[in-house]
């Protein structure tokens, strides 16, 4: 009986360490995502990561973000949406918890290249290791990490879970890449912007300062 009770014990913490993540991590990783206000496109170059053990996790964000596209010239570039989502991403498989961001991205409505270090404060891993209270149907932890990216190189990030608001943990001001787009290995050419953003901009600019 004794040498039943231990193997079950073996066994169910065999399965509590399988959903436990890296180092300090409660679950298994974290997500890293991008987004941006209407219209406001944006191709990241690179997103590289490092948690809170020191290790380094290089192009963990590259490409198009999340941003509504409205044709027609509708849409609503001023201040980021109430509804955010997690943003264009993935999961940063074997982190730890997230310490530092660098994030190099094309702001394609200006257009201009941006670059930031971002010190991940406290408060974001706190959030990210308090067990939700009730949890959600899908998760029991906010998980995901998104990064909004706007013209002017403001930056800003939320905590969130599959429920419940997202809660802002930082907001910074990125500076402005002086090798240009694609670390100048392109003449100057930017990703394209779409026709819809075009329009949008001709119509009613960038609202600048609204983010």
């Amino acid at each position: 009986m004794k040498a039943l009770i231990l193997g079950l014990s073996l066994l169910l913490s065999g399965c509590a360490l399988a959903d436990k993540g890296p180092g300090s991590l409660p679950y298994k990783y974290w997500r890293l995502g991008f987004l941006a206000p209407d219209h406001m496109e944006v191709w990241v170059e690179t997103a590289d990561v490092e948690d809170v053990r020191g290790q380094k996790f290089f192009k963990m964000g590259a490409g198009t973000v999340s941003v509504h596209l409205p044709t027609g010239g509708q849409g609503h570039a001023a201040g980021w949406p109430s509804n955010l989502g997690w943003g264009a991403g993935r999961y940063v498989n074997d982190a730890d918890l997230p310490k530092r961001l660098y994030v190099r991205w094309q702001s394609l409505a200006e257009p201009q290249t941006y670059r930031i270090f971002i010190d991940i404060p406290e408060r974001a891993r706190q959030l990210m290791s308090e067990r939700l209270e009730p949890p959600c149907q899908t998760s029991e932890y906010r998980e995901a990490l998104a990064i909004g990216l706007a013209p002017g190189g403001v930056v800003k990030g939320w905590v969130m879970s599959t429920c419940g608001k997202p809660i802002e943990v930082f907001r910074a001001q990125a500076e402005i890449e002086p090798k240009g787009p694609y670390g100048c290995e392109s003449g100057g050419e930017y990703y394209f912007l779409s026709d819809q953003s075009k329009a949008y901009i001709q119509q009613h600019g960038i609202p600048y300062g609204s983010w």
